[in-house]
């Protein structure tokens, strides 16, 4: 059996120094995707003793962060009323908490995710090599474009960890 090919090649109609982290950040989404494929519409929205957030909610948060982080910290701008629209009204409750929620169907979930990333890629276009490492100074913090892919993966993959324990802990 030959061994298998672990390659990131970049997403073909960017920058390939940009393309290159699209890909990773495809390989992610895939990942979250799959580990939630075929599970239970009660899983979803479960919260065993001690645990705060389910598993819609997680997801919904992955998205929100994904948005808040292109927009304000690549495009230096607002998050537009009709990605806002994508999006949880509120992404943390008065106490810090991700706000919960409920009652979507996975179909949704998976939709917004999907949403999020068009709207990621579509902007990630116009940005090139240069770009890519350019510094924004913004109030509460320098950030380059690389930084935000990097911060993204991890933030989905750390989130996708929580989701892989809701998912055995709820028996989904």
């Amino acid at each position: 059996m030959p061994n298998r090919s672990l390659e990131l090649e970049p997403l073909p109609g960017y920058d390939p120094a940009v393309g290159v982290w699209l890909a990773a950040l495809q390989e992610a989404r895939t990942r979250t995707k799959a580990r939630v494929h075929d599970l239970a519409p009660a899983a979803l929205d479960w919260t065993g003793d001690g645990l705060v957030n389910s598993i819609g909610t997680l997801l919904a948060h992955v998205a929100a962060i994904e948005m808040d982080w292109l927009f304000t910290e690549i495009c230096e701008q607002a998050i537009p009323a009709d990605v806002l629209a994508l999006l949880p009204p509120d992404v943390r409750t008065a106490d810090g908490r991700l706000t919960p929620v409920v009652g979507l169907p996975l179909v949704e979930h998976v939709r917004r995710l999907d949403e999020a990333r068009a709207v990621l890629l579509e902007r990630a276009a116009d940005l090139d090599a240069t770009d890519l490492h350019r510094v924004r100074r913004l109030e509460r913090c320098d950030v380059t474009p690389a930084w935000v892919f990097h911060h993204l993966l991890q933030h989905e993959a750390e989130h996708r960890a929580q989701i892989a324990l809701l998912r055995a802990r709820a028996g989904a």
